[in-house]
């Protein structure tokens, strides 16, 4: 049994970056299809979407990511801050650009998964779920 399937998506997209895979698979949610949607929106992976599994039960994810010209890596680290065992909430002023504005936090708010940038323009708060550069 799963406890954190946000934790799993970005630990099978960590994996997939670190073997220069093309593609990376997994099942699908509304939450994770948010975040997916945030990192196409700030440039970090180049599609996703959302396909039929033909051997499991429900829809996979499937997101494409992105490299540079010489195969360099977009997505360099990425980190779940918000664990089941310690929530992590912050407010639209609390949050800080990362890395200088370099990298982005993924914020789930009351009107969807937006990132920190969005957040703090829109002034909502919420549970900080990622942090990536």
């Amino acid at each position: 049994m799963m406890t954190d399937p946000i934790a799993d998506m970005l630990t099978r997209i960590r994996n997939a970056v670190c073997i220069e895979r093309p593609v990376v698979e997994m099942p699908h949610s509304k939450v994770k299809r948010g975040v997916a949607e945030v990192l196409k929106r700030e440039g970090y992976i180049w599609d996703w979407r959302e396909e039929d599994a033909s051997n499991t039960p429900g829809s996979q994810l499937c997101i494409d990511l992105k490299y540079g010209p010489n195969g360099e890596r977009v997505i360099r680290h990425i980190k779940r801050v918000s664990k089941p065992g310690r929530r992590v909430y912050s407010r639209a002023t609390e949050l800080r650009p990362i890395l200088n504005g370099l990298g982005i936090s993924i914020i789930s708010t009351s009107r969807g998964v937006i990132s920190d940038r969005e957040a703090r323009q829109k002034n909502l708060g919420g549970e900080v779920l990622c942090e990536l550069w």
